[in-house]
């Protein structure tokens, strides 16, 4: 991945912030939790079959942040083949957790200045703020400023990424909402009432949270064996529902590491088996990771006293 700076410019000011509310997307999240709300109270009444259809298209949508926007396009740890950044770009859309483009945009600002006034969701300002406030409140002076200084010509340069990023609406709202409403009603027989507000809103609400959480409780509740001078913890129930990305000291000591954590695939790390069965297919490969030498040496540099 290029240099994510294009110019040094002095630390963030870090100066306190009143920030005032984004009252349209207040709107749209009350909109959608109390859709959400619904659906948990009548996913009961789901076939079993929709129900599963909801855990597998969630599980996409996953993979569409975690592999994709995430390990992919963020941090270009690994490489893909066309298919597969065509698929992680729909799966992306699943997810709906803005564009790719400007959800790597905002995850590298998050990186080079991490809880600071510069940093998106900077959790020094709290758990609700770095959880999902930061995105119902005008964001601080400091991360428009910063983020203009953050390279994004592999992304522009990016023809999957910047037709996701002109049709994102278009996109999301089809992928996420529109699809898993029709499918269960089409091929399943369940009812459009159920399968909107379950396998559509309460799927996509509970993403979300899923995500949310390595911002907040992934950056305040867990162990740091790699770096005690950084707030970002390893958090293995974030790791659970976020399919592997709780490993969160460790993703912020090695950024580059496809992995996200020094262990590797497991049942906590469902991306990372996603991502060697790709390379097994052909279908992605270069994938990178530091030496056990690096892990060791980090750890005894910056970790806790043994």
């Amino acid at each position: 991945m290029a240099d994510v700076s294009k110019s040094k410019l002095p630390p963030p000011s870090n100066e306190p912030f009143k920030a005032s509310i984004v009252w349209s997307n207040v709107i749209i999240f009350i909109f959608l939790h109390t859709g959400a709300l619904y659906g948990l109270l009548i996913v009961g009444e789901l076939q079993l079959y929709s129900f599963l259809f909801a855990m597998v298209y969630a599980f996409l949508g996953g993979l569409g942040t975690t592999a994709g926007a995430h390990r992919l396009w963020t941090h270009r740890s690994y490489r893909a083949t066309k298919p597969l950044r065509f698929a992680l770009m729909i799966f992306n859309s699943i997810a709906m957790q803005n564009s790719i483009y400007v959800w790597a945009r905002d995850h590298r600002v998050h990186h080079k200045h991490t809880e600071t006034s510069a940093d998106p969701h900077n959790s020094r300002r709290g758990f609700f703020f770095a959880h999902m406030g930061w995105l119902l409140l005008k964001k601080h002076p400091d991360v428009a400023k910063y983020g203009k200084e953050i390279d994004l010509s592999d992304l522009e340069n990016d023809r999957i990424v910047m037709l996701q990023n002109r049709h994102y609406v278009k996109f999301g709202l089809f992928f996420s909402l529109i699809l898993p409403t029709v499918l269960p009603v089409a091929l399943l027989g369940e009812s459009a009432w159920n399968a909107y507000f379950s396998v559509g809103m309460l799927r996509y609400a509970f993403s979300l949270h899923s995500t949310w959480l390595v911002n907040s409780a992934a950056h305040m509740w867990g162990m740091r064996p790699y770096d005690v001078n950084i707030n970002p913890r390893e958090n293995y129930l974030v790791s659970w529902l976020a399919i592997g990305e709780g490993f969160h000291n460790y993703h912020h000591s090695f950024p580059y590491d496809y992995r996200t954590s020094e262990f590797g695939p497991s049942p906590l790390n469902i991306t990372t088996c996603f991502i060697d069965i790709c390379v097994w297919l052909g279908l992605a490969s270069h994938c990178r990771r530091p030496t056990q030498e690096m892990i060791r040496r980090k750890k005894e540099k910056t970790g806790p006293p043994a």
